[in-house]
């Protein structure tokens, strides 16, 4: 579950992208242009301190991007070559933001959503000590999930995924796609989306509005 505020953020999200974005070999659209929110979708962090989100993003009139971000509220030790950059939460004060490729917390997250069909958090406003939930904007699913070695994922390949049974985040390639390699699965995150690209494992799909047809989001192989 994700709790959200209803809170100001200063600069946006969609502000630090559009700094971001244009220095990534992977990226694609109008490098000037103002970068526009297609859709998102959240994972838990177990622990309940990292932010999970993914947005689907455009510069201009490019193609659709796929940006994984986490949200912390310290710096995440040896990740300074992963931050996006930081924003003031009128909430939550200080949040460091980063690409979440390099940060083992989303790594868990989306090994979970691929190969224990975890899939994505409900996500809720938390108001005057109330709670309001909010529909997603897109939906995800995962399809050929895969038992990991060692008992990392229930027997019948369901939910039971064993987050400490991931392993650190030994090595990533940033590029389209973005692969990740841990002590127990590689992951594949694609970046621009509705592309050729077929990594090959367990995948996660997605669909959102003028796009009902799923789409590769990322793909899992456990090692």
């Amino acid at each position: 579950m994700a709790l959200l505020h209803r809170a100001e953020i200063r600069p946006t999200k969609l502000e630090l992208l559009a700094t971001w974005l244009p220095r990534r070999r992977w990226f694609a659209g109008e490098a000037d242009a103002a970068v526009t929110r297609v859709a998102a979708y959240r994972f838990d962090d177990p622990e309940g301190r990292v932010g999970i989100e993914t947005l689907l993003v455009r510069a201009g009139s490019g193609p659709i991007l796929q940006v994984p971000l986490t949200y912390r509220g310290a710096p995440l030790d040896g990740a300074q070559s992963w931050l996006v950059g930081t924003f003031e939460h009128s909430v939550l004060g200080r949040r460091w933001v980063y690409d979440a490729c390099g940060d083992p917390v989303y790594a868990a997250a989306l090994a979970g959503a691929i190969l224990a069909d975890t899939g994505q958090a409900e996500e809720y406003f938390e108001s005057d000590g109330r709670r309001e939930h909010r529909a997603p904007s897109m939906g995800i699913a995962a399809d050929g999930g895969r038992a990991l070695a060692g008992g990392g994922l229930a027997a019948d390949g369901g939910p039971g995924l064993d987050v400490g049974g991931i392993g650190a985040v030994e090595r990533v390639a940033d590029g389209d796609p973005t692969r990740i390699r841990t002590g127990a699965v590689e992951l594949a995150v694609l970046r621009l989306l509705g592309g050729d690209t077929a990594p090959g494992g367990a995948r996660l799909t997605g669909t959102w509005k003028g796009q009902p047809t799923p789409l590769p989001l990322a793909y899992a192989t456990p090692r």
